[in-house]
């Protein structure tokens, strides 16, 4: 019988995992579980391979990101054992695993990292901005590059790798053969779920959750195609200014509504907030409203006297592009859209 792997344990509470060793296997968490059904176990399998410390078992499972943590599981446990902080636990453990950088556990992992992280980027921005003398116009046009740059260059060195490892895991180590037909017309479940998160509507819980999702992708972006494709601040097109507020407002609204919820924590989901959800909301409300400041101080003639307010728009952009995209929570949004198009093909 092969040994029970301890410091599995100790290496997935640095992730914010709680006392799962208190399970003792009585099955509530799975009996109350909507996504439970004959085939899949929520969360009852993960756990006993979390307590077992089998590593490449849980590498090779997608039910950590099946779970969408509606709370039942922590509500009903008798032995206070978190069985739903433990999957978000592990969905922020599989990150890392999945990053080859090496640099998304280590944020997970230490807050005095992450601070330094974006610390060194506010400097980097501030550095640049001294360099061109606070020259707004060219300050402000090498911010709407490094948008267009930043944005294809996380993606292609360090978001699609992560992608191959994630599905290195999931379909070739466990030597599945799936025909490449299969893999181009299971397609548009891959962008059905990366842009609905209909998963969400499986749970028993409030639909609010899914509809507030939903706004947030779209808000999300549209604030993205509106400033980067469509260049909001430079543009003098009445759609353009218009959509760009419309959005802006939808981004710092839901995030308003966000940040409320974990503070009020009404919900089992936001009980437990680890830095990195704090972060993943904060700075989304952070960006919309900036955004949306930048624009209106442009429109008001004034923005040429007041270069910092561009400067700290310009920051927390650069925070969210260079940190919280590639090493923070805005991956699971990525990993979730595609563990149900590898559901969809392993299935198949």
């Amino acid at each position: 019988m092969a040994a029970v792997n301890t410091a599995f344990s100790r290496e997935l509470s640095k992730f914010g995992a709680f006392d799962f060793n208190a399970c003792y296997n009585c099955g509530n968490c799975t009996a109350v579980c909507s996504l439970s059904n004959e085939t899949d176990s929520f969360p009852r399998e993960m756990i006993r391979f979390s307590v077992l410390g089998l590593e490449d078992d849980i590498k090779g499972s997608l039910k950590p990101w099946l779970c969408y943590y509606c709370g039942e599981c922590t509500t009903h446990c008798p032995q206070q054992a978190e069985p739903g902080e433990l999957m978000m636990s592990l969905r922020r453990w599989l990150t890392s695993v999945y990053d080859w950088t090496g640099l998304s556990g280590l944020l997970y992992r230490s807050l005095t990292a992450t601070v330094a992280a974006m610390t060194a980027v506010a400097l980097g921005v501030l550095a640049y901005a001294f360099h061109e003398d606070l020259h707004l116009e060219k300050i402000m046009h090498t911010g709407h590059l490094f948008e267009m740059v930043a944005i294809a260059a996380v993606f292609s060195v360090i978001l699609l790798p992560n992608l191959v490892r994630m599905w290195y895991f999931i379909i070739l180590k466990p030597g599945l053969r799936i025909p490449v037909k299969k893999y181009i017309t299971s397609l548009a479940d891959l962008f059905i779920h990366m842009f609905t998160q209909k998963r969400t509507l499986g749970c028993d819980d409030s639909q609010v959750r899914w509809f507030e999702h939903l706004v947030l992708v779209f808000g999300y972006l549209g604030l993205l195609f509106t400033t980067v494709f469509l260049d909001w601040f430079s543009s003098d097109s009445a759609f353009v200014i218009t959509l760009g507020y419309v959005v802006s407002i939808i981004i710092f609204t839901v995030t308003i509504i966000f940040v409320g919820e974990r503070i009020a924590r009404k919900r089992e989901m936001n009980s437990k907030s680890q830095p990195s959800d704090w972060m993943f909301v904060v700075w989304l409300f952070l960006m919309g409203i900036s955004a949306f400041a930048v624009r209106l101080f442009s429109d008001l003639g004034i923005l040429e006297s007041n270069t910092w307010l561009y400067l700290t728009h310009l920051i927390i952009l650069a925070q969210w592009a260079l940190v919280i995209v590639p090493f923070g929570k805005w991956t699971h949004f990525l990993y979730r859209s595609f563990a149900m198009y590898f559901d969809k093909l392993k299935k198949s």
